[in-house]
């Protein structure tokens, strides 16, 4: 049996065994929690997996299981022939112990000079057409579009003052209250309901947080190369605009510092880096929380497809492993549902909170009420879960589909990057070939790429095409190879 003490520590794991959520995710969840609080400390040996599965009643492959997502998040580490151990790696300040409270500043949170109209800022965008490889793209053939009418048809026969009438600026409180259940379980995030707050997709997101955090001039680091919809926000909030480079652990906190040790704000995709794709390692997101904490800066969780990690243990977020408040996340339905609902949410930190709501209330009329109740039933009632399981499957063999076809057409001239997460990958060009003439050549061939040095600000180390692979079939995936092929020989007999 499990020691007396660690006996008691481990009573504060409940496991729901009637719920949507495995047995091995709730022991993750509940582990994780014990560690980044102190509960665990540093190099403390954990329980052997033989008595952690007598103890909690369940298979010991449930325990393993549940070791390997933590391992894989950096939090513990296996030693050969000794057992499993809290990670040294979290030996650092930069974790409080469980008794060390949110800092919260003493002085009034800043709050940024309102933009004058967000109208004249913001246009609608066009939609994409559905061709390889147009990226960010879920799988419209494999939306189950029975169980979304059939909820929808519940909703729309409600009252109709229940559906017709203005909805909350704020959200739904049952729509907010599934998203906290859902972020607790599966990506480690542990928020109260009103933290959370919906609006119309990531995008309205940041043009919130714009409006609310930053000042004309205010210094603001982000990825270089990064997503093109946030930097807009940003650069149209006024914020002077700080590229920081990103290389296979994330953005380069160092580099970030000598340049602007000054910043009031952040932006970071840390699960999946849009658009190389790097996982930030768990010392770059320490070091960034660090500095942001040092500056009184805030930091912008962007985890826009983190969900689809089709390979080991998805990446803890950055907001799990904050205890000092710095960090808001935001999450996006467009696309792990589809994206004409039009339908993401941001979570505050408490101390921020407030301030969030308030702008929300003069910054945005509401998201409609019978999407939300939609959502929030479709996520309660497992849908949404069994959903994401089946993408990811999916996009595993989307993105191998993808790998195997330009292995046998585009060997030479283009390397396709292997991904274990998202719904997009890139792919390096040789031959001296230039990415912008490849896409201008595709797209006249009907395909659509992305040149990776269209997401830069500066220039990128080393340019190539960046290919969505989630929204399409092996078959289209194998015919966009061979027209981006038919591209390339085109540029070459020019």
């Amino acid at each position: 049996m499990v020691k007396r003490e660690e006996g008691v520590l481990l009573q504060s794991i409940v496991l729901d065994r009637d719920g949507p959520y495995g047995l091995s995710i709730q022991i993750c969840v509940g582990l994780r929690e014990l560690i980044l609080t102190g509960a665990l400390k540093v190099g403390e040996r954990l329980p052997a997996t033989r008595t952690l599965a007598q103890e909690f009643g369940v298979a010991r492959t449930t325990i393993v299981e549940s070791f390997e997502r933590l391992a894989a998040e950096g939090l513990v580490e296996t030693r050969v022939g000794a057992g499993t151990y809290v990670s040294q790696a979290l030996a650092s300040e930069r974790l409080a112990p469980a008794t060390a409270a949110i800092a919260v500043p003493t002085a009034k949170v800043r709050l940024a000079q309102a933009m004058d109209s967000a109208s004249k800022l913001f246009g609608a965008r066009l939609p994409h057409q559905p061709r390889a490889f147009t990226t960010a793209m879920p799988a419209f053939d494999a939306f189950p579009m029975a169980q979304w009418a059939k909820l929808s048809g519940r909703h729309w026969r409600k009252p109709r003052y229940q559906v017709l009438g203005y909805p909350d600026p704020h959200g739904e409180a049952v729509l907010r209250q599934a998203i906290a259940a859902h972020l607790r379980l599966n990506r480690g995030i542990a928020c109260e309901w009103q933290q959370i707050f919906i609006v119309a997709g990531a995008q309205q997101a940041f043009q919130l947080l714009a409006a609310t955090l930053i000042n004309p001039g205010d210094k603001v680091w982000f990825e270089n190369p990064g997503a093109i919809g946030a930097r807009n926000s940003l650069i149209l909030s006024g914020a002077d605009i700080v590229p920081v480079p990103v290389d296979e652990a994330g953005l380069v906190v160092e580099e970030g510092l000598r340049r602007a040790p000054d910043f009031k704000l952040a932006f970071v995709t840390p699960a999946h880096q849009q658009p190389l794709g790097a996982k930030m390692s768990l010392e770059r997101r320490l070091a960034l929380l660090e500095a942001a904490q040092a500056s009184s800066a805030w930091i912008i969780e962007d985890d826009w497809d983190g969900e689809f990690c089709f390979q080991g243990a998805p990446m803890a977020t950055l907001t799990s492993i904050d205890l000092t408040g710095r960090v808001i996340y935001v999450g996006t339905f467009s696309k792990t549902l589809f994206p004409s609902l039009r339908l993401g949410f941001l979570v505050a930190p408490p101390q921020l909170a407030e301030q969030i709501g308030i702008c929300l209330d003069a910054y945005s009329p509401g998201v409609p009420t019978a999407l939300q109740g939609i959502v929030a039933d479709f996520i309660v009632e497992g849908h949404f879960a069994t959903h994401v399981r089946r993408m990811r499957k999916l996009y595993q063999e989307r993105h191998q589909a993808l790998i195997e076809a330009a292995g046998e057409h585009l060997t030479g001239d283009l390397a396709v990057i292997p991904t274990h997460t998202g719904m997009h990958t890139i792919g390096f060009l040789r031959n001296g070939l230039d990415a912008v003439a490849v896409t201008q050549a595709a797209a006249r061939r009907g395909i659509t790429v992305a040149p990776i040095s269209r997401f830069g600000l500066e220039p990128v180390e080393r340019d190539g095409l960046v290919l969505g692979f989630s929204g399409f079939t092996p078959v289209q995936i194998q015919a966009g190879v061979l027209g981006l092929r038919q591209a390339i020989d085109d540029l070459a007999s020019a």
